[in-house]
């Protein structure tokens, strides 16, 4: 669908035109506003840092950006003691886990799931799960990587049933490291929960079976929490709800707040190995990114914000398993946790249906000002419910009305 829609100005989930049209965004941007449109306690420290000073080399803004990675490190798993604040996106960040992992171990392969996402630059479109990224660039990507399967147990593979599963979705890396690998594997990079592959949530145990493997392997544990971190999962850090016990976290999205671009690399102090002209780019770590980061750190972290994030999630849970219960001959699955769900869409037969889905999305935003996205851009069958963190219950019984009238009417 051409969206021909002009947005003047935004408030906590709610977008207004020039006409003072009222809408609400369900999947706050593009999961990247943790705290809504034009909060006023970030606004107001940006307005104060573009009249002051908005760029300087990195070479200045050493000490200050250690503190707002301080701010961070403080509320990481535990072991995660280390960071590197010299990227603004995920794509960059991922990409420098991926370099920080290799300098580290001496090796280059990389695998990741089936259905994962974890940026749209070259490299890191080449070590994400899903080929369609990469169709038109074949003769331009040549790194070595593999895909395992995906903990998607409502559409396993293996077509086994949890709990009685034996988790062969891990054990497919043990095949490729012995068989495909060449001793050459030196790191696994993985979403807490997959996001745009169709908020995939692993079962219980699974981490604690790839911590396993990894530690077995001697393969670094990369965690991509670009849109589980900072709160969407009504957690800092959906790594530590999970106990996945990672070596290396990449961050953005949420960070910035308000969509100002900023990310950041957290690892154990052992991969402190870069130098600083090994991963640098000119906007990294740059004073309204910094100034961003660092308020969103101080709201995310104050007294109670991140429980009412989990208890309104569990409320968001319960009305949208109420529109299964009611809507079920579409909807086949109902998954996430916090501020972060997705309804998986199905024909009769509970195949994947893609046009519906999309139907959904177009109808949602024409006909019911509700503003969702869908999985794998387009090409998948889930459609996500991920408002920001500072919604309201109101906010989510609203979105969930609408949704509502809007399923009434297929």
């Amino acid at each position: 669908m051409s969206v021909n829609i002009q947005f003047t100005k935004g408030s906590g989930i709610r977008l207004y035109t020039s006409h003072d049209e009222e809408y609400i965004d369900a999947v706050s941007g593009t999961f990247n506003l943790a705290l809504g449109y034009s909060h006023p306690e970030v606004v107001d420290i940006l307005q104060q840092q573009v009249k002051d000073l908005i760029h300087v080399s990195s070479s200045f803004t050493g000490e200050l950006a250690s503190n707002v990675l301080n701010s961070i490190l403080e509320h990481a798993p535990e072991g995660i003691t280390d960071g590197w604040m010299r990227d603004i996106i995920g794509s960059t960040a991922n990409e420098g886990a991926v370099k920080i992992a290799n300098k580290f171990n001496g090796k280059n392969e990389v695998l990741s799931l089936s259905l994962s996402h974890h940026g749209q630059t070259l490299f890191t479109t080449s070590i994400s799960g899903n080929a369609f990224r990469r169709k038109s660039f074949a003769n331009t990507i040549s790194n070595k990587h593999a895909i395992v399967p995906a903990p998607y147990c409502y559409r396993c593979p293996y077509s086994a049933k949890y709990p009685n599963c034996g988790y062969l979705c891990t054990e497919a890396i043990y095949d490729y490291v012995e068989y495909g690998g060449s001793g050459n594997v030196s790191c696994i990079i993985m979403e807490p929960i997959l996001g745009n592959g169709g908020n995939v949530v692993p079962p219980p145990g699974y981490f604690e079976r790839i911590k396993k493997i990894c530690d077995e392997l001697d393969i670094v544990l990369i965690s991509d929490e670009v849109q589980t971190g900072i709160g969407r999962t009504g957690y800092m850090f959906a790594s530590e709800h999970f106990d996945m016990q990672p070596d290396i976290i990449t961050l953005a999205k949420g960070l910035g707040g308000i969509g100002i671009p900023t990310a950041a690399i957290l690892y154990r102090p052992e991969f402190a190995v870069l130098e600083k002209f090994e991963h640098s780019y000119t906007s990294g770590g740059n004073l309204l990114s910094l100034a961003a980061a660092q308020k969103t750190m101080e709201i995310v972290s104050r007294e109670g914000f991140l429980e009412n994030v989990r208890d309104n999630g569990v409320i968001l849970g319960q009305l949208l398993n109420r529109l299964k219960e009611q809507y079920g001959h579409f909807i086949g699955d109902v998954r996430g946790m916090g501020y972060m769900w997705g309804l998986e869409i199905v024909d009769k037969d509970g195949a994947p249906d893609v046009p519906l889905t999309n139907r959904i999305i177009d109808k949602a935003l024409e006909e019911h000002k509700l503003i969702l996205r869908g999985s794998r851009y387009g090409f998948g069958n889930v459609v996500k419910v991920r408002p920001a963190l500072t919604a309201t219950v109101d906010d989510v019984q609203e979105i969930c009305d609408r949704l509502d009238k809007l399923f009434s009417q297929l």
